[in-house]
C-alpha cells in the first residue's frame, strides 16, 4: 500500500508547493506506478485509460463557460449589477443602515448562488458587482470579510446541495458517478435522488458558520478608506466621482438572454446533461443577434478557456485515480486502514473527513478531488458498514472540505478579485483564513454527524 500513500504524498506536496495541480497530478501517478512495480509503460496506460473518465466533466465546464461569456455579450449580468448598485447606493443614501447592511448581505448571497444554479457564470460576476459597491461598503463600515464570506457560501454551499448547473456537474457527474463506479465491484450503488439530502446536513453546517460571521465574528464595524479604482466591465465611471451609467440593452436581446437561461435550465433538468443544455443556451443568444455568426467561433473558444484549467485537472485527476486502481493496492490500504482504526466508525469518519480536508487545500478544487477519494472511500465505508447516504455524505464533505479555505481555489481567488480593487483587502488574512475558520470547521463537525446519524 506505500505505493498509494507515496502518489497521494507526492501530489499532495506539490501542490502546496504550488507545482501548477495537473503537474502535480501527473507525478504523483507515475511516482505510485512505479513503486507499485507496473513500469512507466504501464503506469502511462493506466493513466490514459483513466482520462476519458473526465472528459464528459471537462466539455461540461468548457459548455457552460462559454455559455456564460455568451450570455455576457447580452448586457444581463450588466443591467442586473446597475438594479442593484443603484438599489442599494439610494437606500444607503434614505434608509436606516441596518436595513442596508441586510440588503447588501440578501444581495451578495443571491448573486453568488444564482452564479452557480440559475445564471452559470461561476465567479465572473464578482468584479461587475462587488467593485462599485466598496464605497456603499465602506460608508456603511461594513467587514469586508464578512462580504467574502457571504460570497463563498453562496458559491460552495450551493453546488453541495442543488443538482443544478455546476451542481449537476459536482453532485451527480462526478460525486455519483465514481461513487458508483468504485462502488460496483463491491455491489454497492447510490441512487442520484439520495445526493441532496445526504449533503444537507454538511451545508447545514456551512449555513451555522456564515451566520457566527455575521452576527459574531464581523459583525462590528471596520473603517476603510475611499479609494477610488477604475470600475471593469461595462462601468466606465470612477467609484464615487461620477454615476454608474445605465446599460443600453434592448428589450428584446433582454428577453432572449432570460428566455436562453430559462431553456438552460429546463433542458438540464429533463436531459440531466449540462452539455445539451448549455448548447441550448448558447444556440438561442446566436439565433437571436446576441452576438453575429461570424463571432461565434471567439465567443465559444474565449468562454471555453474560461473553464480549461478545471477541465484539465479534473481529467488528470481521473488517470490519477485510474492509476491508483491498477496498483491492486486498494484492497491492502484499506484492510490495513481497517486493522489500524478497530470497529469505530466515529474515528474512521473523522479521519476519512480530515484526509479528504488536506488533499483539497493542496489542489485547491473539491470537483477533481473526488475521483482521488472515491476510489479509496468507497470501498473503506463499506468495510466500516457506513450506509449509502452516510458513504455520499462522508465523501462529498471530504471533497467540499478545504475549497472554502484553500488560496487556490476559486471560492476564495473570486471575492479577493472584487474586494481587492482597492487595495485594502488581502488574500490569505481577509479570504482565506475567515472562510477556513467559519465554513471547514463546521463542515468537519456536521460531515461527521451526518456520517454518523444517516
Amino acid at each position: 500500500m506505500f505505493a498509494i500513500l507515496a502518489a497521494i504524498g507526492v501530489m499532495f506536496g506539490l501542490s502546496l508547493a504550488r507545482v501548477p495541480v495537473v503537474f502535480a497530478l501527473v507525478i504523483g501517478a507515475v511516482t505510485g506506478g512505479l513503486l507499485a512495480g507496473l513500469g512507466l509503460q504501464g503506469t502511462l496506460d493506466a493513466f490514459n485509460n483513466g482520462l476519458g473518465g473526465g472528459a464528459k466533466i471537462a466539455l461540461a465546464y468548457g459548455i457552460l463557460g462559454a455559455f456564460a461569456l455568451a450570455l455576457a455579450r447580452s448586457g444581463l449580468p450588466d443591467l442586473l449589477a446597475y438594479k442593484m448598485i443603484n438599489t442599494l447606493k439610494g437606500e444607503a443614501d434614505f434608509k436606516a443602515q441596518n436595513r442596508v447592511k441586510y440588503l447588501i448581505f440578501f444581495t451578495v448571497a443571491i448573486a453568488a448562488v444564482f452564479s452557480q444554479n440559475v445564471i452559470p457564470v461561476h465567479i465572473a460576476f464578482i468584479p461587475v458587482l462587488i467593485p462599485p459597491l466598496l464605497t456603499v461598503f465602506n460608508h456603511l463600515k461594513l467587514d469586508r470579510r464578512l462580504i467574502a464570506c457571504l460570497l463563498t457560501f453562496g458559491l460552495v454551499g450551493t453546488y453541495m446541495l442543488i443538482p443544478v448547473g455546476f451542481g449537476a456537474i459536482f453532485l451527480n457527474d462526478i460525486l455519483g458517478h465514481n461513487i458508483n463506479t468504485f462502488g460496483k465491484p463491491y455491489g454497492f450503488e447510490i441512487s442520484y435522488d439520495q445526493i441532496p439530502s445526504a449533503m444537507a446536513i454538511p451545508v447545514f453546517g456551512m449555513f451555522v458558520g456564515l451566520l457566527v460571521a455575521i452576527f459574531i465574528s464581523y459583525r462590528k464595524p471596520r473603517q476603510y478608506q475611499d479609494i477610488h479604482v477604475q470600475e471593469q466591465q461595462s462601468i466606465s465611471a470612477e467609484l464615487g466621482v461620477a454615476e454608474q451609467v445605465k446599460p443600453q440593452i434592448a428589450k428584446f436581446t433582454i428577453w432572449m438572454a432570460g428566455l436562453a437561461v430559462i431553456a438552460t435550465l429546463a433542458v438540464q433538468l429533463y436531459s440531466d446533461s449540462m452539455i445539451l443544455a448549455g448548447l441550448v443556451g448558447v444556440a438561442i443568444l446566436s439565433c437571436a443577434g446576441i452576438f453575429k455568426w461570424k463571432e461565434a467561433d471567439d465567443v465559444i473558444i474565449t468562454g471555453m478557456r474560461m473553464m480549461a484549467l478545471v477541465g484539465f485537472i479534473m481529467i488528470a485527476a481521473q488517470g490519477f485515480a485510474a492509476v491508483i486502481e491498477a496498483t491492486n493496492q486498494v484492497p491492502t490500504l484499506v484492510e490495513a486502514s481497517v486493522n489500524w482504526i478497530g470497529n469505530s466508525q466515529a474515528l474512521a469518519a473523522f479521519l476519512m473527513l480530515l484526509i479528504g480536508l488536506l488533499i483539497t487545500l493542496g489542489i485547491g478544487s473539491s470537483f477533481s478531488t473526488i475521483p482521488i477519494l472515491a476510489i479509496i472511500y468507497v470501498p473503506l465505508c463499506i468495510q466500516f458498514g457506513f450506509s449509502p447516504a452516510a458513504t455520499i455524505a462522508i465523501i462529498g464533505t471530504a471533497a467540499a472540505l478545504g475549497d472554502a479555505g484553500s488560496p487556490a481555489s476559486d471560492s476564495t481567488l473570486g471575492p479577493t478579485s472584487g474586494l481587492n480593487m482597492d487595495g485594502q483587502h488581502d488574500h490569505m488574512k481577509d479570504s482565506v483564513v475567515p472562510t477556513f475558520i467559519h465554513f471547514n470547521i463546521p463542515l468537519m463537525i456536521f460531515g461527521w454527524i451526518a456520517a454518523m446519524v444517516l
